[in-house]
């Protein structure tokens, strides 16, 4: 559908990176900044001007998105793949979808998506940017929630039963409402924001809490 579903195989290709590297705080650091210069020069603004922690925020709902939407669209057909970081790698971009890339393993039933997506793949990460960037836990799963509801949105209507039930799970409970859209479609607003409106031109997300209901 988008490449944010797409999972790539490692053996394809050359200058994939262990995925347990993006638990290193320095390398966390090193991909921030590169964000950081690519929105310096898209909105054509002075550095200072591009809060880290903004940049950091936004970086790891990418990163989040990139972990969760390959799984919950495999929930759809009953099982997903049980991956673990030891079974993920990654290759530096500038900009864009992280590329990703994991080797075969064996199924797991769909019922432990949250086990191994959110508690096994995305919580170690989120981790590392709370501490490396001060960041709020609030606003992190908050991130997380709206991952998963941008990548339900590409999905049949099935995936929102599926989202509304990791995000009545602690550490997303409260994080956000799963409501129903246009056409019947589900949609998600979040009860905080990823903070990308600090950056001067950002503007608000679709499911952000400080857009009008």
């Amino acid at each position: 559908m988008n490449p944010y579903f797409v999972w790539e195989d490692p053996e394809a290709g050359a200058g994939w990176r262990p995925f347990a590297e993006l638990l290193d705080p320095g390398v966390v650091a090193e991909r921030v900044a590169v964000s950081r210069q690519a929105l310096v020069a898209m909105f054509g603004l002075a550095e200072d001007a591009v809060p880290e922690r903004v940049v950091a925020s936004v970086l790891f709902l990418g990163y989040a998105s990139r972990l969760l939407s390959p799984l919950l669209a495999e929930s759809l057909e009953g099982t997903i793949r049980g991956v673990t970081p030891a079974d993920l790698w990654w290759r530096p971009v500038p900009g864009g979808p992280l590329p990703i890339a994991a080797r075969a393993v064996e199924a797991r039933p769909a019922a432990d998506l949250f086990d191994v997506a959110v508690l096994g793949l995305v919580a170690p990460l989120l981790e590392v940017f709370r501490a490396r960037f001060r960041l709020s836990p609030q606003v992190l799963w908050g991130n997380v929630a709206s991952a998963l509801g941008g990548a339900a949105g590409q999905l049949p209507k099935g995936a929102w039963p599926a989202v509304a039930d990791l995000l009545g799970r602690p550490p997303l409970a409260g994080m956000a409402i799963v409501g129903q859209g246009a056409g019947g479609q589900g949609s998600l607003r979040r009860r905080n924001c990823c903070l990308y409106y600090r950056i001067p031109g950002g503007g608000t997300c679709g499911d952000c809490v400080l857009r009008p209901a």
